[in-house]
């Protein structure tokens, strides 16, 4: 679940694919990796193994988000996503790991009824580790970050959304930090965006 939108899990497979020797480096990569790559990544062969790298820009349009405030409106939300990406595949051609880093710029949260807007900042890093090789069905999610709403009038903060959660192929299987995404969608608690809903009806 990526929210809005494994330390010691992964250490071993970090270890292992990180080491590549240098000499390798931009060796023509193979081409039946499972699975292959989407087209706008771009693949080297390091020794055995492969990485691919990508970079995207969005520019989201208004859409909404499923939070539907106590005052009768759904939020909806906006903003500019930056993201780079990073696949590796192991020895056998197998896809292993992913991890993405993305960023929201000129970001804000809106109520469709009266105009008014919240700002806010993101910053996120989701780190997928497959089970099975090659098998996109056994991935663990990790991710880390922080999502913090202002208001543009008092300057408050009225949600924030920082820490750590993990999602296996069966569901939530940890979480720390403020999470009141996984409150809501998770546990239907909606409460955490009371002050939020408060500023967007104001």
């Amino acid at each position: 679940m990526r929210t809005h939108h494994l330390p010691t899990l992964v250490a071993g497979v970090l270890g292992a694919l990180a080491l590549t020797p240098a000499a390798f480096a931009g060796q023509v990569p193979r081409d039946d990796l499972n699975p292959p790559p989407p087209d706008f990544y771009n693949c080297t062969a390091t020794g055995e193994r492969t990485i691919c790298r990508a970079s995207l820009v969005e520019v989201v349009e208004p859409v909404p988000t499923d939070i539907v405030c106590p005052q009768g409106f759904e939020v909806y939300d906006q903003g500019i996503e930056t993201s780079e990406f990073v696949r590796r595949y192991d020895a056998d051609g197998n896809w292993v790991k992913r991890v993405e880093r993305e960023r929201w710029t000129d970001s804000f949260w809106s109520n469709p009824l009266n105009g008014n807007t919240i700002p806010y900042t993101q910053r996120n890093i989701f780190t997928d580790v497959l089970g099975v090789p090659g098998d996109d069905s056994t991935i663990t999610e990790t991710q880390v970050g922080e999502n913090v709403y202002t208001d543009p009038v008092t300057h408050k903060k009225v949600l924030k959304s920082v820490g750590r959660t993990v999602f296996s192929p069966d569901g939530l299987e940890a979480y720390s930090g403020q999470q009141p995404f996984i409150e809501r969608f998770v546990f239907d608690d909606p409460s955490a965006f009371d002050a939020l809903c408060a500023a967007l009806a104001r």
